[in-house]
């Protein structure tokens, strides 16, 4: 074995013995020992001065300094850490990978897998979905008849999620070696060896990697990443890393049917993915970790089904979206809000809420709306997931945010596409392209996917980005557009 081989063992398990209960109550000790041995003088001659107190004896206070030393100890431990964003990174395709819209209902039209019911149907979904001619597909997809084996699904996985950490890594110029958990989430694709033990092979990570893989949890994945990652950190040494890794293989998930509700994630998924790296530390950090509140609503029969994986009457595998996908996803929103808003909104937002719920459900009187909460006073930015221009303009309508709220949404769902669990990142990507970030300034993520979730996590800005080095970096100068006209 060599010198190096040594020494990263020898650090790993210094890093478990800090850590270890056996070692926290010998420091205890020692410190404990260290006080009474400086404040034993003068205590004794402080008891020397007041006769009623002659009888304690230097073993209770002793115990007395142990007890506060201990106590101290268990209440910083049991305390939750802080978990902060060291940076993040999406993938930037290349122009070759680009999809226009005349090309994918020219495609459409060629193709004898599709009649013509199923084309006009398509070009009325591209008309009204707000994307533009800009979007990116996997290379499979530019064929008229995309057939999508084993290997080029893996070929994709590899092109995006290779190059987001290449670029993550070049950013925060971390060693491989400082990396101790890893979490990757794609939904549709699941080869062996997973996907995270590609990105194993390919970076060398350490062998003790806690390693966690999720699939089939759709576009709420990366939100939920994240408060995993958060979990993860407070069991592991302070200033580990975890590193978080989002993306959606599209290429398995191509439907070769005509049922109009699984051609939806034909016409309005697009290719993408996101790496994020978390810390305790707050070195070199860019944004905090505020808080995270996930929502499943799995239980109801209704919302299990509306975003479903099957085959169709002839036997083509797709991914089916229900009529009900709406309404389950304002009912999964509402819950969700009823959870995190109590621990963002000020006391004064929650007090109207209170008043108007105890007056519509307790006094009964109907004619009175129910409150909305003003959202505003408590984030800056909002990152809504971009299923399509009906869900961010359901959430607009939800939350009554502003147009320059959803701006970030709709010019992410314009440019790239719906990329499924990375698109917030680009919504906090685009933020930060137009100089709209600042210190302090507060993000709130909303992502909902299969199951169904919604999933939300907050962020507050430590530090802005310096460099336009992200995926907007050569078209940040057109943005934003109109997209009315298309949807």
């Amino acid at each position: 074995m060599s010198l190096l081989s040594h020494l990263k063992s020898l650090r790993f398990l210094c890093h478990r013995a800090v850590n270890t209960f056996l070692l926290r109550i010998v420091t205890t000790m020692t410190l404990a020992a260290g006080v009474l041995k400086k404040v034993a003088p003068w205590l004794a001659a402080s008891l020397e001065t007041v006769p009623q107190h002659r009888t304690l004896c230097p073993i209770h206070l002793l115990l007395a300094v142990i007890l506060l030393v201990i106590t101290t100890t268990v209440c910083l431990a049991l305390r939750r850490r802080a978990v902060y964003l060291v940076n993040y990174a999406c993938f930037r395709p290349s122009s070759n990978l680009r999809l226009t819209k005349a090309t994918f209902l020219e495609h459409a039209h060629l193709s004898p897998l599709f009649d013509d019911s199923t084309v006009n149907f398509i070009a009325t979904i591209l008309e009204r979905s707000g994307m533009s001619d800009q979007t990116c597909a996997p290379p499979v997809h530019h064929y008229i008849e995309p057939y999508c084996r084993l290997d080029e699904a893996r070929a994709e996985g590899e092109l995006v999620v290779f190059s987001v950490i290449d670029d993550l890594m070049a950013k925060t110029r971390i060693n491989s070696d400082a990396i101790g958990a890893l979490i990757t989430n794609c939904s549709a694709f699941s080869p062996v060896p997973s996907m995270a033990d590609m990105i194993v092979n390919r970076y060398k990570l350490r062998g003790d990697l806690r390693v966690i893989n999720l699939s089939g949890m759709a576009c709420s994945a990366a939100v939920t990443s994240v408060g995993l990652a958060s979990n993860m950190l407070q069991v592991m040494p302070w200033g580990s890393h975890v590193l978080v890794v989002s993306t959606e293989t599209i290429g398995p998930s191509y439907y070769a049917g005509n049922k109009r509700s699984m051609q939806l994630v034909n016409i309005l998924f697009r290719i993408g993915g996101a790496a994020k790296l978390l810390s305790t530390s707050k070195s070199k950090a860019r944004f905090h970790l505020g808080h995270f509140t996930r929502t499943i609503t799995a239980a109801n029969n209704a919302a299990y089904r509306c975003v479903y994986q099957e085959e169709d009457d002839k036997g083509n595998l797709g991914i089916a979206l229900s009529k009900d996908l709406m309404d389950v996803a304002r009912d999964a929103l509402k819950d969700n809000i009823m959870t995190t808003g109590p621990l963002v909104l000020p006391a004064s937002e929650l007090l109207k809420f209170l008043f108007f719920y105890v007056a519509k459900k307790v006094l009964r009187w109907r004619k009175i709306r129910p409150y909305i909460p003003n959202f505003c006073v408590a984030f800056e930015h909002f990152c809504i997931h971009v299923g399509g221009p009906a869900v961010i303009a359901s959430v607009q309508r939800g939350l009554n945010l502003s147009d320059k709220h959803v701006e970030a949404s709709k010019m992410t769902l314009h440019r790239f596409g719906n990329q499924s669990t990375s698109s917030v990142w680009y919504e906090l990507s685009y933020i930060e392209a137009k100089g709209r970030m600042k210190k302090g300034d507060r993000v709130w993520m909303i992502g909902f996917g299969a199951g169904y979730e919604c999933n939300t996590v907050g962020w507050v800005c430590i530090q802005p980005s310096s460099r336009m080095d992200g995926p907007w970096a050569s078209c940040i100068h057109r943005y934003p557009v109109d997209v009315s006209k298309s949807g």
